[in-house]
Protein backbone atom coordinates (compact mmCIF):
# COMPACT_ATOMS: atom_id res chain seq x y z
CA UNK A 1 0.00 0.00 0.00
CA UNK A 2 1.01 3.15 -1.10
CA UNK A 3 1.18 6.32 1.41
CA UNK A 4 -1.15 9.31 0.63
CA UNK A 5 1.32 10.92 0.21
CA UNK A 6 3.25 9.41 -2.55
CA UNK A 7 3.05 10.59 -6.51
CA UNK A 8 1.00 8.43 -8.42
CA UNK A 9 3.42 8.68 -11.12
CA UNK A 10 7.20 8.49 -10.70
CA UNK A 11 9.30 11.84 -11.22
CA UNK A 12 6.45 14.33 -10.00
CA UNK A 13 6.92 16.60 -7.39
CA UNK A 14 3.56 16.54 -4.97
CA UNK A 15 2.21 20.00 -5.03
CA UNK A 16 2.28 20.52 -1.44
CA UNK A 17 6.52 20.43 -1.97
CA UNK A 18 6.50 23.37 -4.08
CA UNK A 19 4.27 25.17 -2.12
CA UNK A 20 7.00 24.44 0.65
CA UNK A 21 10.15 25.66 -2.02
CA UNK A 22 8.33 29.17 -2.50
CA UNK A 23 7.47 29.82 0.96
CA UNK A 24 11.19 29.44 1.48
CA UNK A 25 12.67 30.89 -1.20
CA UNK A 26 10.22 33.90 -0.08
CA UNK A 27 11.24 33.71 3.47
CA UNK A 28 15.09 34.18 2.80
CA UNK A 29 15.35 36.20 -0.27
CA UNK A 30 15.39 39.54 0.76
CA UNK A 31 13.33 42.51 -0.38
CA UNK A 32 14.92 44.86 -2.85
CA UNK A 33 16.64 47.67 -1.45
CA UNK A 34 15.23 51.20 -2.72
CA UNK A 35 17.38 52.73 -5.77
CA UNK A 36 20.32 55.97 -4.66
CA UNK A 37 18.84 59.26 -5.89
CA UNK A 38 20.01 62.24 -5.89
CA UNK A 39 17.48 65.58 -5.83
CA UNK A 40 19.16 68.77 -6.61
CA UNK A 41 17.00 71.65 -4.09
CA UNK A 42 16.18 73.33 -6.82
CA UNK A 43 17.19 72.09 -9.92
CA UNK A 44 17.45 75.94 -11.73
CA UNK A 45 18.76 78.35 -9.77
CA UNK A 46 20.12 82.01 -10.05
CA UNK A 47 23.69 82.78 -9.41
CA UNK A 48 24.55 83.78 -5.86
CA UNK A 49 22.35 81.17 -4.24
CA UNK A 50 22.48 77.94 -2.60
CA UNK A 51 21.54 74.49 -3.93
CA UNK A 52 21.59 71.19 -2.03
CA UNK A 53 22.39 67.42 -3.63
CA UNK A 54 20.10 65.70 -1.75
CA UNK A 55 20.99 62.11 -1.22
CA UNK A 56 17.94 59.01 -0.80
CA UNK A 57 17.56 56.00 0.11
CA UNK A 58 21.21 55.76 0.97
CA UNK A 59 22.36 52.39 2.65
CA UNK A 60 22.65 52.05 6.64
CA UNK A 61 25.92 49.82 5.52
CA UNK A 62 27.54 52.73 3.79
CA UNK A 63 30.67 53.35 5.32
CA UNK A 64 32.21 56.23 2.71
CA UNK A 65 30.51 59.27 1.12
CA UNK A 66 32.49 60.23 -2.44
CA UNK A 67 31.41 63.11 -4.64
CA UNK A 68 32.36 64.17 -8.22
CA UNK A 69 32.19 66.74 -10.58
CA UNK A 70 30.49 65.65 -13.56
CA UNK A 71 29.11 62.38 -14.91
CA UNK A 72 32.52 60.39 -13.63
CA UNK A 73 34.61 58.80 -10.38
CA UNK A 74 37.94 59.97 -11.73
CA UNK A 75 40.33 60.88 -8.71
CA UNK A 76 40.84 64.37 -11.16
CA UNK A 77 37.47 65.16 -10.60
CA UNK A 78 36.72 64.58 -7.11
CA UNK A 79 35.17 67.10 -4.99
CA UNK A 80 35.36 65.83 -0.70
CA UNK A 81 35.15 62.49 -0.04
CA UNK A 82 34.06 61.29 4.06
CA UNK A 83 34.95 58.29 6.30
CA UNK A 84 31.93 57.37 8.32
CA UNK A 85 34.47 54.98 9.93
CA UNK A 86 37.35 57.29 10.70
CA UNK A 87 34.91 60.36 10.35
CA UNK A 88 37.76 62.60 8.20
CA UNK A 89 37.09 64.53 5.44
CA UNK A 90 39.10 64.51 2.67
CA UNK A 91 38.86 67.59 -0.31
CA UNK A 92 39.82 66.36 -4.36
CA UNK A 93 41.34 68.73 -6.86
CA UNK A 94 37.58 69.58 -7.90
CA UNK A 95 36.94 71.76 -4.61
CA UNK A 96 36.41 74.77 -4.85
CA UNK A 97 35.70 75.84 -0.89
CA UNK A 98 31.87 76.80 -1.38
CA UNK A 99 31.09 73.12 -0.96
CA UNK A 100 29.71 71.19 2.33
CA UNK A 101 29.26 67.78 2.89
CA UNK A 102 26.79 66.09 5.57
CA UNK A 103 27.46 63.35 7.19
CA UNK A 104 24.07 61.57 5.65
CA UNK A 105 25.62 62.26 1.70
CA UNK A 106 23.96 65.01 1.24
CA UNK A 107 26.24 68.04 -0.64
CA UNK A 108 25.48 71.85 -0.32
CA UNK A 109 27.02 74.44 -2.73
CA UNK A 110 26.50 78.30 -1.33
CA UNK A 111 26.77 81.39 -4.00
CA UNK A 112 26.77 79.05 -7.56
CA UNK A 113 27.80 80.54 -10.20
CA UNK A 114 27.02 79.78 -13.83
CA UNK A 115 30.45 77.59 -13.94
CA UNK A 116 28.65 74.97 -11.32
CA UNK A 117 26.11 73.97 -13.94
CA UNK A 118 26.26 70.31 -15.05
CA UNK A 119 26.14 66.61 -13.41
CA UNK A 120 27.31 65.29 -10.42
CA UNK A 121 28.05 61.85 -9.25
CA UNK A 122 27.76 60.33 -6.07
CA UNK A 123 29.62 56.78 -5.00
CA UNK A 124 28.85 55.19 -1.83
CA UNK A 125 30.95 52.61 -0.41
CA UNK A 126 29.22 49.69 1.70
CA UNK A 127 30.72 47.43 4.56
CA UNK A 128 30.92 44.94 1.89
CA UNK A 129 33.20 47.03 0.03
CA UNK A 130 30.96 47.41 -3.27
CA UNK A 131 30.00 50.71 -4.51
CA UNK A 132 27.14 52.17 -5.45
CA UNK A 133 26.78 55.36 -8.15
CA UNK A 134 23.79 57.96 -8.11
CA UNK A 135 24.12 61.03 -10.47
CA UNK A 136 22.30 64.05 -10.00
CA UNK A 137 21.82 67.82 -11.83
CA UNK A 138 21.08 70.83 -11.55
CA UNK A 139 21.72 74.97 -13.35
CA UNK A 140 22.79 77.60 -12.43
CA UNK A 141 21.42 80.85 -14.30
CA UNK A 142 22.31 84.50 -14.86
CA UNK A 143 20.33 87.47 -15.43
CA UNK A 144 18.96 88.44 -18.72
CA UNK A 145 18.99 92.03 -20.29
CA UNK A 146 16.16 93.38 -21.83
CA UNK A 147 16.01 93.17 -25.46
CA UNK A 148 15.63 95.60 -28.25
CA UNK A 149 12.91 95.59 -30.53
CA UNK A 150 12.60 96.91 -34.00
CA UNK A 151 10.05 96.98 -37.00
CA UNK A 152 10.06 97.15 -40.78
CA UNK A 153 7.22 100.28 -40.25
CA UNK A 154 5.23 101.54 -37.85
CA UNK A 155 2.46 102.87 -39.83
CA UNK A 156 0.81 100.13 -42.03
CA UNK A 157 -1.98 100.09 -44.52
CA UNK A 158 -4.35 97.67 -44.43
CA UNK A 159 -3.68 94.88 -46.56
CA UNK A 160 0.07 94.92 -46.11
CA UNK A 161 2.50 93.23 -44.16
CA UNK A 162 4.93 93.92 -41.13
CA UNK A 163 7.58 92.65 -39.94
CA UNK A 164 9.07 92.94 -35.69
CA UNK A 165 12.27 91.50 -34.59
CA UNK A 166 13.45 90.97 -31.06
CA UNK A 167 17.35 90.87 -31.09
CA UNK A 168 18.24 89.39 -27.20
CA UNK A 169 21.72 90.08 -25.66
CA UNK A 170 21.14 86.70 -23.66
CA UNK A 171 21.70 83.00 -24.95
CA UNK A 172 19.65 79.80 -23.66
CA UNK A 173 16.15 82.07 -23.57
CA UNK A 174 12.59 81.96 -24.87
CA UNK A 175 10.95 84.41 -26.92
CA UNK A 176 7.26 85.61 -26.21
CA UNK A 177 5.45 88.12 -27.58
CA UNK A 178 3.23 90.50 -26.32
CA UNK A 179 -0.05 92.43 -27.30
CA UNK A 180 -0.66 95.56 -25.36
CA UNK A 181 0.69 94.03 -22.29
CA UNK A 182 -0.54 90.40 -23.20
CA UNK A 183 0.53 87.25 -24.40
CA UNK A 184 -0.07 87.62 -28.19
CA UNK A 185 -3.01 85.33 -29.71
CA UNK A 186 -1.08 84.04 -32.61
CA UNK A 187 -3.48 84.21 -36.08
CA UNK A 188 -3.26 82.21 -38.84
CA UNK A 189 -1.80 85.62 -40.53
CA UNK A 190 1.22 85.63 -37.87
CA UNK A 191 4.44 84.05 -38.81
CA UNK A 192 7.49 83.51 -35.86
CA UNK A 193 10.97 82.58 -36.65
CA UNK A 194 14.35 81.91 -36.37
CA UNK A 195 14.17 80.65 -32.71
CA UNK A 196 10.66 83.28 -32.61
CA UNK A 197 12.77 86.23 -32.72
CA UNK A 198 11.11 87.27 -36.06
CA UNK A 199 7.42 88.34 -35.87
CA UNK A 200 5.69 88.55 -39.52
CA UNK A 201 2.13 89.94 -40.07
CA UNK A 202 0.52 89.66 -43.19
CA UNK A 203 -2.35 91.07 -44.58
CA UNK A 204 -2.97 93.89 -41.79
CA UNK A 205 -6.13 94.62 -40.34
CA UNK A 206 -7.20 97.46 -38.44
CA UNK A 207 -7.61 94.90 -35.17
CA UNK A 208 -3.19 94.61 -35.28
CA UNK A 209 -2.74 98.45 -34.11
CA UNK A 210 -1.63 98.73 -30.87
CA UNK A 211 1.64 97.85 -28.56
CA UNK A 212 4.02 95.47 -29.28
CA UNK A 213 6.92 94.17 -27.25
CA UNK A 214 9.16 91.04 -27.18
CA UNK A 215 10.09 89.16 -23.80
CA UNK A 216 12.91 87.13 -23.34
CA UNK A 217 13.44 84.67 -19.74
CA UNK A 218 15.17 81.71 -18.64
CA UNK A 219 13.98 79.79 -16.00
CA UNK A 220 14.37 82.41 -13.12
CA UNK A 221 14.96 85.55 -14.98
CA UNK A 222 13.08 87.34 -17.49
CA UNK A 223 13.08 90.89 -19.37
CA UNK A 224 10.60 92.92 -21.60
CA UNK A 225 11.86 95.18 -24.96
CA UNK A 226 11.11 98.72 -25.66
CA UNK A 227 7.79 99.21 -26.93
CA UNK A 228 6.54 99.66 -30.10
CA UNK A 229 3.02 101.22 -31.45
CA UNK A 230 1.93 99.88 -34.68
CA UNK A 231 -0.43 102.04 -36.75
CA UNK A 232 -3.00 100.84 -39.30
CA UNK A 233 -4.01 102.86 -41.76
CA UNK A 234 -7.07 102.19 -43.90
CA UNK A 235 -6.43 100.75 -47.34
CA UNK A 236 -7.34 101.95 -51.12
CA UNK A 237 -11.37 103.36 -50.54
CA UNK A 238 -10.62 103.68 -46.74
CA UNK A 239 -10.68 107.47 -45.34
CA UNK A 240 -7.61 107.37 -42.69
CA UNK A 241 -4.78 108.06 -45.55
CA UNK A 242 -4.29 111.57 -45.65
CA UNK A 243 -5.74 113.43 -48.60
CA UNK A 244 -7.10 109.84 -49.47
CA UNK A 245 -10.47 109.24 -50.57
CA UNK A 246 -14.06 109.79 -48.38
CA UNK A 247 -15.94 107.38 -47.08
CA UNK A 248 -17.89 107.83 -49.79
CA UNK A 249 -15.71 107.39 -52.52
CA UNK A 250 -14.59 111.17 -53.20
CA UNK A 251 -11.23 112.61 -52.18
CA UNK A 252 -11.39 115.31 -50.09
CA UNK A 253 -9.99 117.98 -52.61
CA UNK A 254 -13.40 116.42 -55.00
CA UNK A 255 -15.93 117.29 -52.03
CA UNK A 256 -14.26 121.19 -52.13
CA UNK A 257 -14.53 121.66 -55.96
CA UNK A 258 -18.60 120.15 -55.48
CA UNK A 259 -18.76 122.76 -52.75
CA UNK A 260 -17.12 125.88 -54.71
CA UNK A 261 -19.15 124.81 -57.85
CA UNK A 262 -22.82 124.77 -55.17
CA UNK A 263 -21.95 127.79 -53.88
CA UNK A 264 -21.01 129.78 -57.15
CA UNK A 265 -23.92 128.51 -58.43
CA UNK A 266 -26.26 129.73 -55.89
CA UNK A 267 -24.38 133.34 -56.00
CA UNK A 268 -24.94 133.45 -59.91
CA UNK A 269 -28.64 132.77 -59.60
CA UNK A 270 -29.20 135.31 -56.75
CA UNK A 271 -26.96 138.21 -59.21
CA UNK A 272 -29.36 137.04 -62.08
CA UNK A 273 -32.73 137.49 -59.65
CA UNK A 274 -31.26 140.76 -58.38
CA UNK A 275 -30.91 142.02 -62.11
CA UNK A 276 -34.49 141.10 -63.16
CA UNK A 277 -35.83 142.63 -60.04
CA UNK A 278 -34.13 145.89 -60.31
CA UNK A 279 -34.90 146.04 -64.14
CA UNK A 280 -38.73 145.22 -63.83
CA UNK A 281 -38.98 147.93 -61.07
CA UNK A 282 -36.85 150.50 -63.15
CA UNK A 283 -39.10 149.49 -66.03
CA UNK A 284 -42.36 150.41 -64.46
CA UNK A 285 -41.17 153.64 -62.94
CA UNK A 286 -40.15 154.67 -66.54
CA UNK A 287 -43.81 153.64 -68.13
CA UNK A 288 -45.44 155.97 -65.26
CA UNK A 289 -43.41 158.84 -66.33
CA UNK A 290 -44.00 158.39 -69.72
CA UNK A 291 -47.85 158.09 -69.12
CA UNK A 292 -47.61 161.28 -67.12
CA UNK A 293 -46.12 163.52 -70.02
CA UNK A 294 -48.32 161.99 -73.18
CA UNK A 295 -51.20 165.24 -73.38
CA UNK A 296 -54.54 164.41 -73.71
CA UNK A 297 -56.59 163.79 -76.66
CA UNK A 298 -58.92 166.75 -76.17
CA UNK A 299 -55.97 168.97 -76.54
CA UNK A 300 -54.12 166.85 -79.08
CA UNK A 301 -55.12 167.66 -82.78
CA UNK A 302 -54.10 164.75 -84.35
CA UNK A 303 -51.11 165.60 -86.95
CA UNK A 304 -51.14 164.07 -90.49
CA UNK A 305 -47.74 163.16 -89.99
CA UNK A 306 -48.51 161.16 -86.62
CA UNK A 307 -50.76 158.82 -89.61
CA UNK A 308 -47.93 158.47 -91.44
CA UNK A 309 -47.16 155.19 -92.89
CA UNK A 310 -43.58 156.09 -92.50
CA UNK A 311 -43.69 156.20 -89.00
CA UNK A 312 -43.95 153.16 -86.92
CA UNK A 313 -44.43 152.67 -83.54
CA UNK A 314 -41.23 152.96 -80.67
CA UNK A 315 -40.17 149.75 -79.21
CA UNK A 316 -37.74 149.43 -76.93
CA UNK A 317 -35.60 146.07 -76.72
CA UNK A 318 -33.12 144.51 -74.06
CA UNK A 319 -30.67 142.44 -74.84
CA UNK A 320 -28.93 140.56 -71.47
CA UNK A 321 -26.17 138.48 -71.99
CA UNK A 322 -25.01 135.96 -69.75
CA UNK A 323 -21.56 134.97 -70.21
CA UNK A 324 -20.81 131.82 -67.64
CA UNK A 325 -17.19 131.22 -67.32
CA UNK A 326 -14.85 129.51 -64.67
CA UNK A 327 -14.95 131.10 -61.19
CA UNK A 328 -11.69 132.31 -60.56
CA UNK A 329 -12.65 134.63 -57.62
CA UNK A 330 -15.70 135.42 -56.59
CA UNK A 331 -16.79 139.44 -56.83
CA UNK A 332 -20.46 139.28 -55.83
CA UNK A 333 -20.73 139.79 -52.27
CA UNK A 334 -23.48 136.14 -52.11
CA UNK A 335 -20.47 135.00 -53.66
CA UNK A 336 -18.29 132.57 -50.97
CA UNK A 337 -15.14 134.24 -49.82
CA UNK A 338 -11.87 131.95 -49.89
CA UNK A 339 -12.25 131.61 -46.07
CA UNK A 340 -15.72 130.28 -46.08
CA UNK A 341 -14.35 127.58 -48.31
CA UNK A 342 -11.25 126.29 -46.23
CA UNK A 343 -13.88 126.01 -43.60
CA UNK A 344 -15.93 123.84 -45.30
CA UNK A 345 -13.15 121.77 -46.35
CA UNK A 346 -12.23 121.81 -42.63
CA UNK A 347 -15.08 120.50 -41.57
CA UNK A 348 -15.16 117.69 -44.09
CA UNK A 349 -11.73 116.60 -42.76
CA UNK A 350 -12.78 116.85 -39.40
CA UNK A 351 -15.68 113.96 -39.87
Amino acid sequence: MQPASACPCRGCIPWQGVLLAVSLLTFWNPHPTAQLTIEPVPFDAAEGTDILLLVHNASQNTIGYYWFKGNTTEDSHEIISYSILTQNINTGPAFSGRETLYTNGSLLFTNVTKEDTGFYTLRILNNDLRPVLATGEFRVHEPVTPPHLTASNTTVAEGESVELTCVPNDTEISIQWLFNNKTLPLTDRMQLSLNNSILTINSVKKTDEGEYNCEVSNQIFSQKSNPIMLTVIAGPGGDDIPGGPSPGGLSPGAIAGIVIGVLAGVGLIAGLGYFLFFRKTGGASDQHDLTEHIPSASNHSPDPSDHSPDKGDDVAYSSLNFNIQELTQPSSPTSPSPTATETVYSELKKK
